[in-house]
């Protein structure tokens, strides 16, 4: 979230477009993923931080937006991060989305009542949230934005010790935001 937007929903200018923003807890949840695998936030929050990514396959900026989140993914490889996708949509077109967008890691189907986007209180798709083991929501992202995700990649780099190394390659170019 840019500063202007933070100054302008303090000053009550702007709505906030999810309740779980930067230092609320994370609702827990249980959700099955692809491969029929049950996931649980608090199994995921025992091995360390989550990025959760809440999307539906229809939405023009999470299309552009889960192929930087596969590279966070990978970036994180091996670590004890997670990168999990919350699909708002059934398991075919899910798995034809992760197929046309190169998406490997875990999503979980938050089945017709939403269930799970509702407890976030999404409003808007992409949402994104990097938690804490501790379940503390670090970062609330809503639609594409660039800074958000430098933040959520140089949080998860402190997390493990790593260098810091940029998401995005010089030889890009990347809007700063794209509402979603």
């Amino acid at each position: 979230m840019t500063l202007w937007q933070k100054v302008a929903r303090k000053l009550g200018w702007e709505a906030a477009l999810t309740n779980i923003e930067s230092g609320n807890t994370a609702p827990s949840f249980s959700l099955k993923a692809l491969d029929g695998k049950e996931y649980s936030l608090d199994a995921l929050l025992a091995r360390g931080p989550v990025v959760l990514a809440f999307f539906k396959i229809s939405c023009p900026v999470c299309q552009f937006t889960f192929p930087f989140l596969q590279r966070l993914s990978e970036r994180f490889s091996g670590k004890k991060v997670s990168v999990v996708g919350i699909s708002q949509d059934d398991a075919r077109n899910t798995r034809e989305f992760n197929q046309e967008y190169g998406v490997t890691f875990p999503t979980l189907l938050d089945d017709s009542s939403y269930s799970v986007s509702n407890a976030y209180g999404l409003t808007n798709v992409p949402t994104i949230f990097l938690i804490d083991p501790d379940g503390q929501v670090k970062v609330s992202c809503v639609g594409f934005d660039k800074a958000d995700l430098e933040k959520i990649t140089s949080e998860l780099a402190q997390s493990q010790h790593l260098a810091a190394s940029p998401l995005f390659l010089s030889s890009e170019i990347v809007p700063a935001h794209k509402p979603g």
